[in-house]
């Protein structure tokens, strides 16, 4: 697909993927597109640059995320800051949900009164 829309939202572009219409009245097909909300990690796509998507749900209103630059529009591909890989995407959310579910765990410590917990939760 081509980015349509970029910088509007924070690491969100709108991009537009073409695609034909079948008119049954008329009995042939037209073009047509659809637009996706698509998360870019790193906020390193610009209007006019082509993109390969792939499926994976950030949140309730985007459901892809940024595979590859197939084509770039401007700034070449590499001053951008690199696009993760699906390995290195998983590997910061896991950090991300070990964090949370650390501080989760000392609160409730923290909540039947051990010291230590408090301690470390204060730290944070």
């Amino acid at each position: 697909g081509v980015v349509v829309s970029a910088g509007k939202m924070e690491k969100t572009v709108k991009v537009r993927v073409p695609g034909q219409r079948w008119e049954k009245k008329i009995g042939k097909y037209f073009a047509d597109h659809t637009n996706y909300l698509v998360h870019d990690p790193n906020s390193t796509l610009v209007a006019g640059d082509v993109v390969e998507l792939h499926r994976l749900r950030v949140s309730k209103s985007v459901h892809h995320v940024v595979a590859s630059i197939v084509s770039a529009f401007g700034t070449p591909i590499e001053a951008r800051a690199p696009i993760p890989s699906p390995d290195e995407r998983l590997a910061a959310y896991k950090q991300k949900r070990f964090a949370k579910l650390e501080r989760r765990s000392l609160r409730q410590e923290a909540a039947k009164g051990s010291a230590s917990a408090i301690e470390a939760l204060a730290a944070m």
